[in-house]
């Protein structure tokens, strides 16, 4: 059994907001306010990066029309004593979705965490 970080995206609408900072704001509090609610204070949450079509360097991923704002979410959660990469993932999302309902959310990468033997 093996531990891994599971790092994972969220897409968090956000209504009635007119600046992208107020957006990502409200997403990161929001989704941590229902994380938290379920004793789920070990899942970091931060605004997701998106990188430029034009020049690749990354910028938030946020984006707002007719006062609504998509907001991409960074989620992050060791998994422990997991069998493999997949097993760690379905974890991961089993636990965040469970608290998250209603919010799409995808695996994006499954780090195996080193034996500190």
């Amino acid at each position: 059994m093996t531990n891994y970080i599971v790092a994972m995206e969220a897409a968090w609408l956000v209504r009635d907001v007119e600046a992208i900072d107020d957006a990502i704001g409200v997403a990161v509090s929001e989704a941590g306010k229902r994380l938290n609610s379920q004793d789920m204070d070990y899942v970091e949450v931060e605004v997701g990066a998106t990188g430029c079509p034009a020049c690749g360097e990354p910028f938030d991923s946020a984006f707002i029309a007719a006062d609504t704002a998509l907001v991409g979410l960074a989620l992050e959660m060791e998994v422990f004593n997991a069998d493999g990469e997949e097993h760690a993932s379905r974890i991961a999302k089993s636990e965040v979705g469970g608290a998250l309902r209603d919010v799409p959310l995808s695996v994006v990468e499954v780090i195996e965490v080193p034996d500190e033997d």
